[in-house]
């Protein structure tokens, strides 16, 4: 690394962006059809002599179409913080006749009633100052001002803002995750938020910070993980699902008899195994949970019995029991894919309660099966040679 420093004016330029052509284009044609919606609707409704578009929408469809999980571009932000805004500028316009101090007055106020409402939204600012400093047109409408067309145009950009955004892969709303559950349905947290930095952590942090992020905490949580992933990789070396899975996995058939898969899954000491199709891609899942679920669990004085008669043919054509693995089968099923690093599996392992994943080929047919006891073997096995590759 070069010891030169950096010229004077390199905090001038702007950062390299890592965002992708193809989003960039995403966002611009977003942004291009939210406000030709809004604008055609409401050109419709007040004809080109009245107030039908006001120019800040352009900078909220920035934060709606490029920034869609940014909390300053969800709904209440958007509507809440514009209409709001409005409303300080009208009054300020309303109340001080000198435009000079009317509009940093109403500036001020309308940043301050966003965050008292919870509802900040950066191009709230220049709506205030739009209510102050527009023509007699806008001035004529008094408080409808914040109505129509603020609170109308703000709402359609956000319709199409959440239908655009959800058609073209993005989430929107982006509403914040709660804690994540515990599978065994306990107070403990999930176990990945055991060690390592937790969300009270985060928190605490950001109060320090304190300032106003262009980011949502679920979303840099994500990042500090994913960051964290990626060091893990660089220090172990990627180690994929391919390595470690069993290949010889044994599994069944929709039609295979609930007795022959529970025999095979005794003989084998299984938990769980994958249900195939002909194709030999993965349709479920079976495990004992399946069985004993639908033996009724409930009443443990008669489960052998009702265990046994589960299992057992019943030899008729049409039974109101289960016959096949395919009547009690978990389906969708999580997968993996040979490629995939085991790293990834931890979270979903241990988060989700699952004991197995199956793993596919590039074709989407069966490769083999990971288990715990694999993913836990492969992570020693790379702790235990950290050393020598030191």
């Amino acid at each position: 690394m070069s010891d030169t420093p950096s010229p004077w004016y390199s905090a001038l330029l702007p950062a390299v962006s890592t965002t992708s052509r193809r989003e960039q284009l995403r966002a611009s044609l977003g942004a291009m059809a939210g406000l030709g919606f809004t604008a055609w609707l409401c050109l419709h409704m007040f004809g080109p002599s009245g107030a039908w578009l006001i120019a800040p929408m352009g900078a909220s469809s920035v934060l709606l179409f490029c920034l869609p999980a940014s909390p300053l571009a969800q709904p209440w932000a958007v509507i809440g913080g514009n209409t709001v805004s409005a409303l300080v500028g009208v009054a300020c316009a309303a109340w001080v006749s000198d435009p000079a101090l009317a509009a940093p007055l109403a500036g001020g106020c309308a940043i301050a009633a966003m965050f008292a409402l919870r509802c900040l939204h950066p191009p709230g600012g220049a709506v205030a100052l739009t209510a102050v400093l527009a023509g007699p047109a806008v001035h004529a409408l008094g408080f409808r001002f914040a109505l129509a067309p603020v609170a109308l145009n703000s709402a359609l950009m956000v319709g199409a803002a959440l239908v655009f955004n959800n058609l073209s892969g993005r989430r929107y709303p982006h509403n914040q995750r709660s804690a994540l559950a515990n599978p065994h349905l306990t107070a403990d947290t999930v176990p990945t938020a055991r060690l390592g930095f937790q969300r009270e952590d985060l928190d605490a942090v950001l109060r320090r910070y304190n300032q106003v992020l262009d980011v949502s905490r679920d979303d840099l949580e994500d990042i500090i993980l994913a960051t964290e992933a990626q060091a893990y990789e660089r220090r172990f070396g990627v180690i994929t699902c391919g390595a470690v899975m069993s290949k010889d996995g044994v599994t069944a058939e929709f039609a295979t008899e609930l007795g022959e898969a529970w025999r095979s899954m005794r003989y084998h000491r299984l938990h769980a195994m994958p249900v195939l199709n002909r194709a030999r891609r993965v349709i479920g899942m079976v495990a004992q949970s399946d069985f004993l679920r639908h033996s009724d669990l409930d009443d443990f004085r008669t489960l052998g019995a009702r265990f046994r008669a589960l299992i057992r043919k019943s030899g008729r054509t049409h039974s109101e029991k289960p016959e096949v693995v395919g009547q009690i089968m978990t389906a969708p099923v999580v997968t993996a894919t040979v490629d995939t690093p085991i790293v990834e599996l931890v979270t979903l392992m241990a988060n989700s309660g699952l004991h197995h994943i199956p793993v596919l080929d590039a074709e989407q047919r069966f490769a083999g099966i990971i288990s715990q006891s694999d993913l836990l073997a492969a992570l020693v096995q790379a702790r235990l040679a950290e050393p020598a590759a030191a």
